[in-house]
């Protein structure tokens, strides 16, 4: 199967199970959107989760790194069936970076060597906000950090925001081939295809 193909896929997977909304949702960057992605509910849908891995396994070939990061929450399920399907350990930052008050108090979860190479995993990037949040948190504990994939980018600036930081962004897909996608496949009309990318190109 094409990259094409797996994004046609990914588009009508994530329309079946209601992932894929329209209507007007407000993003924690504040951007206000006709579009929202809910890949939380990977969880509940395990055979999806699973050919979700593989694309994030493909898009990693390219990277050296150690160890894979996950970002709380969306991408934590995401970052652990990577794990699985590469066979490589992965990390996670406890949500704000923030101490437990039992036990041995760590902020950063999983085994790790200061000097190792973490590659970060999100769900989707808009302006890079909880990613540019999380790296650092991260990279207090001696931790190298280059690259971060995602499995979609809305184009809204996160991969300059990124770069700026010298970090590079790799995204399977952006917003704009999923709107594009609906819009062939007959899941949205010409209406709310034309509102969706004067969204994005906004």
């Amino acid at each position: 199967m094409s990259s094409e193909d797996h994004k046609v896929e990914l588009a009508l997977d994530l329309h079946e199970i209601g992932a894929l909304k329209f209507g007007e949702f407000t993003f924690k960057s504040g951007i206000v959107s006709p579009i929202y992605v809910d890949l939380r509910l990977f969880v509940s849908y395990p055979k999806i989760l699973k050919k979700v891995a593989k694309l994030y396994a493909e898009q990693l070939k390219s990277i050296k790194y150690d160890r894979l990061a996950g970002v709380a929450y969306a991408a934590l399920p995401i970052a652990g069936a990577i794990s699985l399907e590469l066979e490589r350990p992965w990390i996670f930052m406890r949500k704000e970076g923030l101490k437990k008050g039992y036990g041995l108090q760590k902020s950063l979860e999983g085994e790790y060597e200061k000097g190792e190479t973490v590659v970060m995993i999100e769900d989707l990037v808009t302006r890079a906000t909880s990613l540019m949040e999380a790296i650092p948190a991260i990279e207090e504990h001696g931790l190298i950090i280059k690259d971060a994939v995602v499995l979609l980018d809305y184009g809204k600036g996160g991969g300059g925001v990124l770069r700026k930081g010298g970090y590079n962004l790799h995204a399977f897909m952006t917003m704009r081939e999923m709107v594009d996608i609906m819009f062939a496949e007959g899941k949205i009309d010409a209406d709310k295809h034309k509102q969706s990318l004067e969204f994005l190109e906004a």
